[in-house]
Formats: structure tokens, C-alpha cells, sequence
């Protein structure tokens, strides 16, 4: 078969056919936002302590039964216990008054044997307070998290061989029901373990609708519409998606009531179904030329040009290419560095932007708030890399983001208690650094790769991007036991991943590497292979 750009070059770059596409798969991207974080809501703890069972206290006692300890500096209320009630009880009985008959701190202490008082200032329920997971319970909390990318992480290594068997359109539709499933029965849970099991299909399902609507969009779209849509289009209207979902968890606070409207949001995509198109390079893999070129026939009609009498031309059969492996990655010792290299930028950086995502119930000031400017604080970040990646050496881009990123985490545990809204600044700079680095990190690493191991490289990577976002939660949850080490570690790993980050061949510029050989010139802190060029008679001359 021909070449697929070339054979389609009568229908232009731009027009009706690709903005109509363009924006459709767009809105795709809204649902992944939409379920994306709302575990930031679903499992955030509210102030609770000890629950006080009604009964002869005065209520002297009913305001001392709690006691006060010290967490970072500041005396609060006990979480997870209380004076044994029955020692108060008889001392309430007999008349003692606490503080002027007794000290209360004398008295023995006791777990919370009869559950827990939860404020609903803010949530009226959520996993919380409806299965107690506090104290003892509280590692559920993350655990729960970590199932979603769990769920991420058994998407991505599946959805690619569902779509290059079934087709990229049906593997979006399927993923889009089984997302709104999942999230509708994870509404139903009557149990823990049941949320966290409907959790990593949540995973699953948004995953892999991303990465196929991904890919459908690279294959459908123009070269210049292709451009817009891989660097702005598909994390802008996830951005629209994460930004909105705050508002929807400000107006709904019961848990059970939220999950099951974002699973209804998905219903709406229904009739995409009759205006999004499979993608035609897929059907001319698959052998389905006739109705590659009924969808391209289509594309001209809206678009108002003429197509030609024979759209695909037939040509000699494509020699046989030899398949690589990850042990191909793993053979050479410079490839061997480069690839551990970037398994650690990739986890450091997934780290840091799942964990300041993640982190936001816990800041001081307004929870759906906080949430909101962490979203809103990505869509610079995408717009200023796109623009950024033009002209900038992407090992110096990402290792001054990198630095941004870690260096404001680590300045935050400085700022004292009395300026939140510095803290929350620098907390948003740190995202924003985070973001332009997620950003730049796929292109980089894909430049970065020659193009016979490229997907084998980029699946290595996006694995320990995975397990970085599985480990995220669990960082974010050390925060209970002292408010600035989460920012000390994932400050200091991002540091020590930017330094990482030099020792990697620079990319822009330069020819991406087709070849094994080729990307094996890049040695250390090279400049990457010499990109060719020629001179007006045709001679190759250096660059």
C-alpha cells in the first residue's frame, strides 16, 4: 500500500472533516478529567474525633473527654482517642469538675471504642466517614487511591493490543460504557474492598479510552492538525474536565450521590459514535481498503474537494522489518543508560504531579478551590511548553522545570503556618513546573529513541510512570505523620532527576535516529546524532 499521507494529500491540511474530528475526540478527553481525581474529594478526611455516646455527662465533661495533642507544632484535639468513658462517667457522677478538681491529663486513655463525630462543614459523607477509614483504618485511604493507577497501568499494557485488534472507534466506546459502569457501581459499593476493585476498572477503562482516542487523532487528523492535537488539544480539554469537577463535588457533598453523576456523563458521548470515524490507516493494516476509502471519500465531500478515481495505490510489498524487544532496549550499556535515565525522570516527575494533584484536600483554605487552581494552573503550563518546544533545547527545558518543580517543594516547609497563601502559591508554581515537565518529557523521550525500538521505549517508560502515580499516594500519606516530609521527598527526587536529565542527549535539531546504530552515537552528554544536510548541488555537508 501507498503512503498514507501522501495518498490523502488531496484534503489539505485543515477544513470541515478535521476540525469537526478534531474537536469531537476533544471532548473525550473532558470524561478522563471528570473521573480522573475525584478521589481527592471521594477520600478526603474531614476534621472528626472521638464519638461521645449520649449519656449522664456534664458538660464540662463532654468538652474534656477529648484530649489535646501536639502535631507540628500546634495543639489540636485527639483524632484517634478519648479519656475512658467509664472512669469519666463516675467522676461526673461523684461531681468532679475537670480543671479545677482534677487534671484531666492524669486520667487513662482509651481508642474510639463507639466510632468517630465527623464535621460536615464540607462533606456530608464520603469513604471516610462511611467505613471509618481514620487512625488505624487511615492507609486504606491511599491504598484506595493507588488502585486507580493500578488500573492505569493494566489499561495501558492492554488497551493497545484491544485497539490494533478491534479498531481504535470501538475500543473508545467500549472504553467509555465500561468507565461509566464501573464509576456507577463503584457508587453502589457497600464495602472498601468493592470500591477498590471497581477503582482499577475505573483505571482500566479511562486509560484506555485516553490512549485510543489518543491514537485515533494521530491517525485520522493532518499533519497539522495532528501537531495541535498530540501538544494542546488532548491535555487542554482534560484540563477543562479536571477544572469543572471541583464545581460539581462543591455542589453535590455526598459521596455515593457524586460518583453516580460523573458515570452519567459519559452517556452523553453516545452519539459521537455516528460522527467520529474508525481510523483508515488501521482498516488498510487490517485489509479493509473499501471502507478506509468510503471514510476518505466522506472527508473530501465535507471538506469540498475532489477525490481522485483510485484514493490508495497499490505498491511493492514493505520488506519485512525484525521485531524488537525490551531486551533489545536493555542490550547496549549506552542504551541501558539511556533507559534507566528516563524510567527515572518519568517516575520522578509522575510523583510529583500525581502527589501536589492528590494533595490538594489537604491544604489550608477551600478544598474545591485549591483543587480548581491546581487544574487551572496546567493550561499555561501546556500552552507556554507547546510554544517553548519550537525553539528550546528540550535537556535544558526540562531540567529548569525539574528544578522549579523540586526546588519550590523543598521551600515550601519553610513558609510559616501564618502565610498560607504563600504556601499555596509556591504549592501551584511547583504544579505548574510538574506539568510543563509532563509535558516536555513524552516528546523528549520520543525524539530520544530511534524509531525500530521507540515503542518499546516509550511502553518501558510509561510503565514506570505507573508505578510512579502508584506510589504517589502512599508519598502524600507520610503527611500524616509530619506535613513536610511528602515535599522533602518528592522535592529532593525531582532535584535528583533533573541532574539525571543532563546526562541525556540533547534532540532538537537533530534527525530523529531510525536505527539502532544511530542512536548509539549519543554517547553520554553528546549532542545527539549530527543532523544532515545538503547544499544546493545535493552534496551532504556537516551541520
Amino acid at each position: 500500500m501507498g503512503h498514507y499521507d501522501e495518498d490523502t494529500a488531496f484534503l489539505g491540511e485543515t477544513g470541515p472533516f478535521y476540525w469537526t474530528t478534531f474537536f469531537l475526540l476533544n471532548t473525550v478527553f473532558i470524561s478522563t478529567g471528570f473521573n480522573g481525581l475525584y478521589i481527592v474529594f471521594v477520600g478526603a478526611a474531614p476534621k472528626h474525633h472521638c464519638l461521645i455516646p449520649d449519656g449522664n455527662l456534664t458538660e464540662q465533661w463532654r468538652k474534656a473527654i477529648i484530649p489535646f495533642t501536639v502535631v507540628d507544632g500546634e495543639e489540636v484535639q485527639s483524632q484517634c482517642s478519648r479519656y475512658r468513658l467509664d472512669v469519666v462517667r463516675n467522676l461526673s457522677t461523684e461531681g468532679y469538675v475537670p480543671g479545677r478538681d482534677l487534671n484531666v491529663t492524669d486520667l487513662e486513655q482509651e481508642g474510639c471504642l463507639d466510632g468517630w463525630f465527623y464535621s460536615k462543614d464540607i462533606y456530608q459523607s464520603n469513604i471516610v466517614t462511611e467505613w471509618d477509614l481514620v487512625c488505624d483504618n487511615k492507609w486504606k485511604v491511599p491504598f484506595a487511591s493507588s488502585t486507580l493507577f493500578v488500573g492505569y497501568l493494566v489499561g495501558s499494557l492492554i488497551s493497545g493490543q484491544l485497539s490494533d485488534r478491534f479498531g481504535r472507534k470501538k475500543v473508545i466506546f467500549i472504553s467509555l460504557a465500561a468507565q461509566c459502569v464501573s464509576v456507577l457501581l463503584q457508587s453502589f459499593s457497600q464495602s472498601w474492598r468493592m470500591f477498590c476493585v471497581m477503582f482499577l476498572f475505573v483505571g482500566a477503562s479511562q486509560i484506555s479510552l485516553y490512549i485510543s482516542a489518543f491514537v485515533l487523532g494521530t491517525e485520522v487528523l493532518s499533519k497539522t492538525m495532528r501537531v495541535i492535537f498530540t501538544t494542546l488539544g488532548a491535555f487542554l480539554f482534560y484540563c477543562i474536565g479536571y477544572m469543572t469537577l471541583p464545581w460539581i463535588a462543591y455542589g453535590i457533598r455526598e459521596w455515593r450521590t457524586l460518583l453516580a453523576v460523573l458515570s452519567m456523563t459519559s452517556v452523553v458521548y453516545i452519539p459521537l459514535w455516528w460522527f467520529i470515524p474508525e481510523s483508515p490507516r488501521w482498516l488498510i493494516t487490517q485489509g479493509r481498503v473499501e471502507e478506509a476509502e468510503v471514510i476518505v471519500r466522506d472527508a473530501a465531500r465535507k471538506n469540498e474537494v475532489e477525490a481522485p478515481e483510485v484514493i490508495f495505490k497499490q505498491c511493492a510489498a514493505t520488506p519485512s522489518i525484525r521485531g524488537y524487544t525490551m531486551l533489545d532496549v536493555l542490550k547496549s550499556k549506552n542504551m541501558r543508560s539511556i533507559t534507566l535515565m528516563c524510567l527515572v525522570l518519568w517516575m520522578a516527575i509522575n510523583i510529583g504531579y500525581f502527589g501536589l494533584s492528590l494533595n490538594t484536600s489537604n491544604l489550608s483554605g477551600d478544598p474545591f478551590m485549591n483543587c480548581f487552581l491546581s487544574a487551572a494552573c496546567e493550561v499555561p503550563a501546556y500552552v507556554v511548553s507547546t510554544l517553548l518546544l519550537r525553539k528550546c533545547p528540550r535537556r535544558a527545558l526540562l531540567s529548569t522545570f525539574l528544578v522549579i518543580g523540586g526546588g519550590v517543594l523543598l521551600l515550601i516547609q519553610f513558609i510559616p503556618d501564618t502565610l498560607q497563601y504563600i504556601a499555596l502559591v509556591l504549592e501551584m508554581t511547583g504544579k505548574f513546573g510538574f506539568t510543563m515537565a509532563f509535558s516536555i518529557v513524552y516528546i523528549y523521550t520520543a525524539e530520544i529513541y530511534p524509531t525500530v525500538v521507540r515503542n518499546v521505549g516509550m511502553g518501558m517508560c510509561s510503565s514506570a510512570a505507573r508505578i510512579g502515580s502508584i506510589t504517589a499516594p502512599y508519598v502524600i500519606y507520610l503527611g500524616t505523620y509530619n506535613k513536610v516530609l511528602p515535599y522533602i521527598l518528592m522535592g529532593s527526587l525531582t532535584i535528583a532527576s533533573s541532574v539525571v536529565n543532563i546526562f541525556l542527549p540533547e534532540t532538537l535539531n537533530r534527525d530523529l535516529p531510525e536505527t539502532v546504530e544511530q542512536m548509539q552515537e549519543c554517547q553520554g552528554l553528546c549532542n545527539g546524532p549530527k543532523k544532515k544536510s545538503y547544499g544546493e548541488n545535493g552534496a551532504r555537508v556537516k551541520s
